[in-house]
């Protein structure tokens, strides 16, 4: 298509690496990890600023920890995506919690606002987030912050629309959705790949029955071979990418 053409090259994508002050929001804890964790880990070598905000408490996602209760659940999902988070590099205070339930039980209103609140604090240039449009995605949470970050990275620099949630305007440049199917930003990952399994096998293993280990790990080598053919490399990560001038009246920008 001619116009998506013109598109391209008038308003390039943003670079992965190009910010200095990343916020990845995640529906429960290890969906960060599982979609960006080597990217996570690399942007921390290269000294960026990287905040995570885990919206709901995983209380319902408990593995083999079916003799917990819910809340016990929940407790142990913080305390093991602190540790994670802890062990890719982050400061434990640039780890945020919403803390609404599992399962989409809460107002999507107090999921926004929530989002609205941390990034008016941490004030990223860019935001990660799932990718709702992805066509097999039926998990409520992963469809509500997809969305949620969406409208929040396009509000976030209006005072106005900003203080209407409860939070600071903020110099959001661009909006990045990992677990995309319509990536258009490839970026690698060489080198970072173990650092990736370990923060998902070694931290999140209330999440995971042992069997579901090797499943997850084979799911995230192919895909870091794949991605890495695409940007060169032995491994890569892909992102659905948008920068302000894509994300408004612009459909052609948005990948297929």
């Amino acid at each position: 298509m001619l116009t998506k053409t013109i598109i391209k090259f008038a308003a390039k994508l943003p670079k992965i690496d190009s910010f200095n002050t990343y916020l990845f929001v995640g529906p429960h804890p290890d969906d960060i990890e599982i979609g960006a964790g080597a990217t996570v880990a690399k942007l921390i070598k290269l000294n960026k600023e990287i905040h995570f905000l885990i919206c709901t408490d995983g209380r319902y996602g408990n593995g083999h920890m079916l003799d917990k209760t819910y809340d016990e659940v929940a407790k142990k999902r913080k305390e093991e995506s602190i540790a994670s988070a802890k062990f890719l590099g982050l400061k434990e205070e640039n780890i945020h919690f919403l803390n609404l339930s599992d399962g989409g039980f809460y107002e999507y209103d107090d999921l926004v606002k929530g989002i609205a609140k941390v990034v008016g604090e941490v004030n990223p240039d860019i935001i990660f987030g799932p990718d709702s449009l992805s066509k097999s995605e039926c998990h409520k949470d992963h469809l509500n912050v997809g969305n949620a970050v969406k409208q929040i990275a396009c509000f976030a620099p209006y005072p106005g629309i900003m203080e209407n949630y409860g939070a600071k305007k903020a110099d959001v440049k661009a909006v990045a959705f990992y677990m995309s199917a319509n990536c258009n930003r490839y970026y690698k990952t060489s080198g970072y790949f173990n650092t990736q399994i370990k923060s998902v096998t070694d931290f999140h293993k209330s999440q995971f029955i042992d069997n579901e280990f090797d499943s997850i790990k084979l799911y995230l080598k192919l895909r870091s071979i794949e991605y890495g053919l695409k940007c060169f490399s032995l491994s890569g990560e892909g992102f659905r990418v948008l920068g302000t001038t894509h994300m408004h009246c612009l459909p052609e920008s948005g990948g297929k």
